[in-house]
């Protein structure tokens, strides 16, 4: 399976980006069981989970990005993604999807870059 994220850019502290992930080369009975989630690693930093969003589209969030960030999916289009509001410097990182159990080999990331 491989994991195409896009959608990062620069943008200034308080806004928003919407972040997409495509698993392609996965078909959708691969995909659709799996708990997708979002990650991200900030300069310096080691690689955190973001957001964990299951098959039925129940989800959880870091407490540092909880009711800031809302993950989601589309199954038939084997997408996941991220809408991220009230942005802050915090939030600077390459942005990469991937399972809740990183199996999967990872992308290129999304990078994000938050200015204050």
């Amino acid at each position: 399976v491989q994991l195409q994220a896009s959608g990062g850019g620069l943008v200034q502290a308080g806004g928003s980006l919407r972040l997409s992930c495509k698993a392609s080369r996965a078909i959708t009975s691969v995909f659709n069981p799996r708990t997708m989630a979002w990650y991200r690693q900030g300069p310096g930093k080691q690689r955190e989970l973001v957001a964990t969003v299951s098959r039925d589209g129940s989800t959880t969030y870091a407490d540092s990005v909880k009711g800031r960030f809302t993950i989601s999916r589309d199954n038939a289009r084997k997408m996941v993604y991220l809408q991220m509001n009230q942005m802050k410097a915090e939030d600077t990182a390459v942005y990469y999807c991937n399972t809740d159990d990183s199996e999967w080999n990872w992308g290129q990331g999304t990078l994000v870059t938050v200015s204050s």
